[in-house]
């Protein structure tokens, strides 16, 4: 789950990290009146969950109330990769000397955080460790000890901040590692965080993301979610507890578990297919929760075939069988279907699919092949 930049700040200004004074605007009139309250020139930011806001015209400095009247009412209603902007965020502009990326994210492979500063501040991080990887400092974090204050100096020792900030820039990053943890956070960024021209630090932009499996731990935090930026099929997967991404391809998939749902996609794409989406109904799902998987992937016009493998242990292939049937009999559908059930309740799935004249596979490998040669083929 991701946060926008107005509500990734207000968290970072209850953890005492330096953020502009500004407020939300969703009209033109609210913008005029924010900017005289700020008295001077402000920074109009669209509040949308994607990148490129500035160069797609999302970000705007203003001189006077009058210009953020004018400059707001272009900027809200406009659709910046294809998501419309609604509101704006309206900051006091800032004055700064030097710009640094701070973000703090999961490394996988060492299983820890993993705090990383750049001197080179202000541009896409992914673009500095492209062409000069020397410029970023990474240490991982061990998850008893939490971040220790020597490997913020350390950090700070590296893109030779003045030493007159560093124990500014050990607080701040104290505080946001406190963030970090406590909101169950897979990152914090700030990009840029700057030193301003009287020598403070200022977070200028700010994005959270939560890691959507601990939100039952906050559900002060459940509320912020903003889906107008997520595919309409992952909103409705939520409602059924559904794991389900949104892909480019063509073959719809419904499987059990990640692994396997994996898996799955991956001899798809093996046999020369590709998978229009990754959707896991979990152990022990119900035929409820199969048939509104289902209808999910049969809304989506890319899909032309959909495979089902189902590895029943906790999951009982007959439950399966009957959401399918289940949603066949609700829906009337031209989309070939293959099918493999495999493991518990597996003979009472078949006999409940025998009247269906479904396609039927023993093996993921001939399901996948059947998939493939079913989305090469027009739909009658």
């Amino acid at each position: 789950m991701r946060l926008h930049e107005y509500q990734s700040k207000k968290i970072f200004a209850d953890h005492q990290v330096p953020v502009p004074r500004g407020r939300l605007a969703s009209t033109p009139e609210e913008a005029k009146l924010i900017a005289e309250e700020l008295d001077g020139p402000v920074v109009l930011k669209a509040q949308v969950l994607v990148g490129g806001r500035g160069k797609a015209g999302g970000i705007r400095l203003v001189r006077t109330p009058g210009e953020a009247e004018n400059e707001a009412a272009k900027v809200l209603g406009k659709r910046i990769k294809d998501i419309p902007v609604r509101r704006l965020l309206v900051e006091e502009a800032v004055s700064f000397q030097h710009e640094i990326y701070f973000g703090l994210t999961i490394d996988r492979e060492r299983g820890q955080t993993l705090l990383i500063v750049s001197a080179e501040g202000g541009i896409d991080i992914e673009e500095i460790a492209r062409t000069s990887p020397e410029k970023i400092f990474r240490v991982g974090i061990d998850p008893l000890l939490g971040l220790r204050d020597f490997q913020a100096r350390n950090a700070a020792t590296e893109i030779e901040l003045p030493r007159q900030l560093w124990r500014r820039f050990v607080n701040i990053s104290q505080n946001l590692y406190h963030a970090y943890h406590t909101l169950d956070a897979t990152l914090i960024e700030i990009n840029p965080l700057v030193i301003t021209t009287h020598n403070q630090f200022m977070a200028l932009d700010g994005k959270i993301t939560l890691d959507d499996n601990a939100l039952f731990r906050h559900p002060d935090l459940v509320d912020k979610r903003d889906i107008s930026a997520e595919a309409p099929e992952e909103t409705e997967a939520r409602k059924f507890g559904l794991t389900y991404i949104k892909l480019s391809g063509n073959i719809g998939c419904l499987v059990n578990g990640a692994g396997l749902a994996m898996a799955t996609m991956d001899i798809i794409q093996h046999k020369g297919g590709t998978p229009a989406n990754f959707l896991d109904i979990g152990g022990g799902a119900s035929s409820e929760k199969v048939a509104a998987a289902l209808r999910i992937i049969l809304a989506d016009p890319q899909v032309e075939t959909v495979l089902i493998n189902i590895f029943g242990g906790i999951t009982r292939c007959d439950e399966v069988a009957l959401g399918i049937k289940q949603t066949l009999a609700d829906i009337r559908t031209n989309t070939p279907f293959v099918i493999r059930l495999v493991g518990t309740n597996e003979a009472e799935g078949k006999i409940i699919l025998s009247e269906s004249r479904l396609a039927s596979a023993n093996s993921l490998q001939e399901a996948a092949e059947k998939a493939v040669q079913n989305s090469l083929e027009p739909v009658p």
